[in-house]
């Protein structure tokens, strides 16, 4: 009997100078990993082999000049470029990251052709990567160029989520972005990736203050009275269970987060550094609201501690299985929902 083929997980190698390579090859340096899925790693054989070395691993692989000829159940690395890349762990180098950019543009590309079914982003420095051709804050912007739908980063765990109305916008430009269609848009996309990709019948919503304090009635700053206040009792009138807004400095501390499906945080440091905090570097970044999966690890390039063989592999493997179990639901969801009166069963 002939086995289903497994997943096809696509890995961006990230900023080579930094810890990203340690990570995505010591998690499929566990042969366990291949029972779950088969990696396609987009970078080049020869610096693979490189880095296997610098790290002491006994990982085997297959090198291969398209995504499309991976093979099933074993470890693929799809030779992007062939030339050698001079390393310097832990260094900030643009021609690294002209590589960095080479390796997600060809992952990107695979995952548009459904060459790969998800992607796995190991960690870009974002001052190198910067080139006429990437000109992004980060990968969520990037990837929302390239794939279908609007995006939005979403932080998840087993138990906590937090997703963020802006992510790469500085704190003195976040008022003037917050506007009434951006929280909607934004609610819309976690109220409806609850329900495709976590099996969330009815989602139930938390939104945190923009203010501290949540504006304390208009005398810390307007914008939760003038914006966030009336748009959340709007999309309240559509049916959606959305509370607040809470204010954002004892919400986490008194556990109220337990009480809600999602969390929405006005920008990025409200969010983050309380899901950094509670996720204890098990904690994956989602890209929601796009019509491909993409998760990455939590963390960044760790400069400081690269190439010493160091590095905790716990985010990343936990991007990955996120990117298989989200797919599955995602996919279990569009059969449900493609003739919802459709009944499955014996025929009587």
């Amino acid at each position: 009997m002939k086995h289903a083929q497994k997943i096809k997980l696509g890995i961006s190698i990230g900023d080579l100078n930094g810890i990203g390579s340690e990570i995505v090859l010591k998690t499929f340096d566990d042969s366990r990993m291949l029972d779950f899925c088969t990696p396609v790693i987009f970078a080049s054989a020869k610096i693979i082999t490189f880095l296997k070395k610098q790290y002491k691993l006994s990982l085997n692989f297959q090198g291969i000049d398209e995504p499309s000829k991976a093979i099933d159940g074993k470890i693929n690395v799809v030779n992007v470029w062939k030339e050698n890349v001079n390393i310097n762990f832990g260094e900030e180098d643009p021609t690294v990251g002209k590589y960095a950019f080479l390796s997600l543009e060809a992952a990107t590309a695979a995952l548009k052709k459904d060459e790969i079914d998800v992607l796995v982003t190991a960690p870009i420095n974002k001052s190198s990567i910067q080139s006429e051709n990437f000109n992004f804050p980060g990968h969520t912007d990037y990837l929302a160029k390239e794939l279908d739908g609007e995006s939005l980063m979403f932080m998840i765990t087993d138990t906590l989520k937090i997703g963020l109305l802006t992510d790469h916008v500085a704190l003195k430009d976040i008022a003037s972005v917050i506007t009434p269609e951006l929280i909607e848009k934004k609610i819309e996309i976690i109220h409806e990736t609850l329900k495709q990709d976590f099996r969330v019948e009815k989602p139930k919503i938390a939104v945190l203050g923009i203010n501290p304090h949540s504006g304390d009635n208009g005398v810390i700053g307007k914008e939760d009275e003038e914006i966030l206040k009336p748009t959340l009792n709007k999309i309240r009138e559509k049916g959606k269970l959305v509370y607040g807004p809470y204010s954002a400095d004892s919400f986490f501390g008194s556990k109220n987060y337990k009480n809600f499906d999602a969390v929405v945080a006005s920008y990025h440091d409200q969010g983050l550094i309380p899901f950094k905090t509670l996720s204890f570097g098990n904690g994956v970044n989602f890209t929601a609201g796009l019509s491909k999966v993409r998760t990455s690890p939590d963390h960044g390039t760790a400069f400081e501690i690269a190439g010493t063989n160091s590095a905790n592999i716990n985010s990343f493997k936990e991007a990955v299985f996120k990117a298989i179990e989200i797919n599955k639901c995602r996919m279990e969801y569009k059969k449900l929902t493609k003739n919802p009166l459709k009944k499955q069963g014996r025929k009587i």
